[in-house]
């Protein structure tokens, strides 16, 4: 029912640009997305139907993502789906059917289940996504997080690999975040307000993706050590309230939530060096990574390094 709605509301971009209801500021944005589609085209994202519609919702987020792991292991609960493959994660359209679910998986048995809101989101190609007003946020960033969104859901229809999300989610970061920049110097300007204020994000998101890194690598040793369940347990509450603290995050952390930063920024190093194996070219790099599919060896394989050890451009 929930993309059913989508379909409902949307409206062809070329239409909402002339509704007066719509504020300039909205109007503005949406005027620059076929702008982004085909700069991410120019560098090897395909071009597809998507995003030449919009939809305003009346909620902060599209979906309400549930995902759950394992409390003394980083071993995540996936959900699988006939034709797109399994995901170690289930979007819902109500924040109170994601809430809700997130409390039968604690029921169910000891979970660490953790709740967040997206944006955004990709069918995959199977239907046209549209812009969403969930795209959109206030202030300056508005300009880079529109592009780095809509160039992160571009990589996803150029490129996804069934039962591999490290891989896919990964990969549509480093795409994303590595052309964002590009995208606001040519059509911003090299010394904009637009780029400082996207590279000041990124550089503090940057900060905050390395802290969850090394706390999962840490935690990853202590669940893997001989110590006492009792041991793991204090020296894991230890490590998250010291990371909740250092960045004042006020909702529940815990091993779902760094098992998703992982599948979402945790390769940016293997990506770039295969980058640059292919002389930085962005459409040689995206076409010799369809061949990777039958390299892998396990079902959401976490460990991409050993991917690229004999690939080649």
């Amino acid at each position: 029912m929930g993309q059913l709605e989508l379909w409902n509301k949307a409206r062809p971009i070329d239409e909402a640009l002339k509704d007066e209801t719509i504020s300039p500021r909205t109007r503005k944005l949406l005027s620059k997305v076929a702008g982004i589609k085909s700069f991410g085209e120019r560098y090897g994202l395909k071009p597809t139907k998507n995003y030449s519609e919009f939809v305003k919702l009346d909620r902060p987020y599209v979906v309400t993502i549930v995902s759950a792991c394992e409390e003394l292991e980083f071993e995540p609960k996936t959900w699988k789906f006939p034709i797109v493959g399994g995901f170690p994660y289930l979007g819902f359209f109500k924040a109170e059917n994601a809430r809700k679910y997130a409390d039968e998986l604690r029921a169910e048995k000891n979970w660490d289940v953790d709740v967040r809101g997206a944006s955004a989101y990709s069918t995959l190609g199977w239907f046209r996504d549209a812009v969403l007003s969930t795209m959109i946020p206030d202030g300056d960033q508005a300009d880079g997080d529109l592009a780095e969104v809509v160039l992160h859901e571009s990589v996803h229809a150029t490129l996804h690999i069934d039962n591999q999300s490290p891989f896919n989610e990964g990969l549509a970061s480093f795409v994303s975040e590595r052309l964002t920049p590009t995208y606001l110097s040519e059509n911003s300007g090299p010394k904009s307000t637009e780029l400082k204020v996207y590279l000041d994000g990124l550089k503090y998101s940057k900060e905050y993706t390395e802290a969850f890194r090394v706390a999962y690598l840490e935690l990853d040793s202590i669940y893997k050590s001989g110590a006492g369940l009792d041991e793991k347990r204090l020296k894991k509450a230890s490590i998250l309230e010291a990371l909740k603290k250092r960045f004042r995050i006020s909702r529940a952390i815990n091993n779902a939530t760094l098992f998703q930063f992982k599948t979402y920024s945790g390769s940016e190093s293997v990506f770039d060096r295969a980058f640059q194996k292919c002389g930085s070219d962005w459409s040689r790099f995206l076409s010799a990574l369809s061949r990777i599919r039958e390299s892998f060896t396990l079902p959401h394989q976490s460990d991409l390094e050993v991917l690229f050890k004999d690939w080649s451009c």
